[in-house]
């Protein structure tokens, strides 16, 4: 007998290929994945007490496709259209006539990643196709009503319907929507923007297993490999990123022992690899690689204390390069604090604008603190604690502060 746990991660793996096979066949994704859907709840009540079919996938495919055609039949098509689903199931199910099953998981990742949709549709139509998250899960995750999280759904789903499935033409163009949607989710995961809770776990692990799914199917993108590699050389110091009552414990303070070294060696090898190539072929790193190569210089660093921040620095003035953005110039601002003085990263702080929010204030705060500034790093910090929407933040905001009092 299979444990439920064992089925649900077994479903969870088999629903992108099943709803990729469907809509590539049959189009109409709503009714499809509607259909997958309605597949996985019987193969989740049957399975653990009946043990597992001998072609899971195909089970799967039999079962959504038999959904899926009840729900288009009509009784003056029915008897075509039976026929024609009764040859395309068979085939399906057997795995003839069909691209290999690993381009769908990707393919529908291109379909959810869509430019006419927004970054929020994306990433909801991500995790419900491809991710096999329930709307209430991605709704509580993104602490939104479930009602408004199904309503994103569906205006996503509408979006799409009627787009041919496949590979779009000129695909690569695409991918960075891919690799970015994938990037915000891990995100939010790694740090919640509100909530009780400074991570969602579970956003971040879909992530990571998203992005080596895609990267199983693109092993020779460096790009890839660098979000890859970034996740996991990110998401290998969670356990330390929280103390015994979920407070926030800033990087300089964790415990490097309970980082995860075995993520670590992976990323290192990953962002290595991936920094070679691009090198032997005379091709500068993307912004991924970067991120990555920034990360693993944190990770391998024996201490906070010995930190390479003056080749973190200079990564980081690559990066600004590729993507202005304010958190990068954020980060590039820290990083020039640690070279070369509070003061200067201050300077490099004043010369953005309101963009990167609570953080801005809270790295004021520090740089104002070694700076010997108290009373200025108190009112930074009190306003960064003002800002942020995630309650560990807060706590932690206001403590710097309430410690910084008389």
């Amino acid at each position: 007998m299979d444990t439920p746990t064992e089925v649900e991660d077994l479903l969870r793996r088999h629903a992108p290929q099943v709803l990729g096979a469907l809509v590539r066949r049959y189009g109409h994704f709503d009714a499809a994945e509607d259909a997958v859907q309605e597949a996985l709840v019987a193969a989740a009540a049957k399975w653990p007490s009946a043990g597992l079919p001998d072609n899971p996938r195909g089970w799967l495919i039999k079962v959504a496709a038999r959904r899926l055609t009840d729900t288009l039949r009509s009784e003056e098509s029915r008897r075509a259209r039976e026929e024609r689903a009764a040859a395309l199931t068979e085939r399906l199910a057997t795995g003839q006539d069909r691209a290999p099953r690993e381009d769908d998981t990707l393919t529908l990742l291109f379909l959810c990643c869509h430019p006419d949709l927004t970054p929020p549709a994306r990433i909801a139509l991500t995790l419900r196709a491809v991710g096999g998250l329930t709307t209430a899960e991605i709704a509580r995750a993104y602490l939104v009503p479930e009602a408004t999280m199904a309503q994103r759904i569906s205006r996503a789903k509408q979006k799409v319907r009627g787009v041919r499935f496949g590979r779009p033409d000129h695909w690569e163009i695409r991918l960075p929507a891919v690799l970015h949607t994938l990037y915000l989710i891990f995100n939010e995961g790694y740090t919640a923007t509100s909530g009780a809770s400074l991570q969602r776990r579970e956003l971040a692990g879909e992530a990571v297993r998203l992005t080596r799914g895609v990267h199983r199917l693109l092993p020779g993108d460096g790009e890839v490999a660098g979000l890859l590699a970034l996740m996991l050389l990110t998401d290998a110091r969670r356990d330390a990123r929280t103390g015994p009552h979920g407070e926030l414990v800033p990087l300089d303070e964790q415990d490097r022992s309970r980082w995860d070294k075995a993520a670590i060696e992976e990323g290192v090898a990953l962002v290595t690899e991936a920094l070679s190539r691009s090198a032997a072929g005379r091709q500068h790193a993307g912004p991924y690689q970067v991120r990555a190569a920034i990360a693993a210089l944190h990770d391998e660093a024996p201490s906070a204390a010995e930190t390479d921040w003056r080749q973190i620095l200079g990564l980081y003035d690559v990066l600004v390069r590729q993507v202005p953005g304010p958190v990068e110039r954020l980060n590039r601002a820290v990083a020039v604090a640690m070279v070369d003085g509070p003061r200067a990263g201050l300077a490099e702080l004043d010369l953005l604008g309101p963009e990167p929010g609570h953080r801005l204030d809270a790295a004021r705060g520090h740089l104002l603190e070694r700076a010997g500034d108290l009373a200025g790093a108190r009112r930074a910090y009190e306003s960064a604690a003002a800002q942020t929407l995630s309650l560990p933040e807060q706590r932690y905001l206001r403590a710097r502060a309430a410690r910084l009092d008389g």
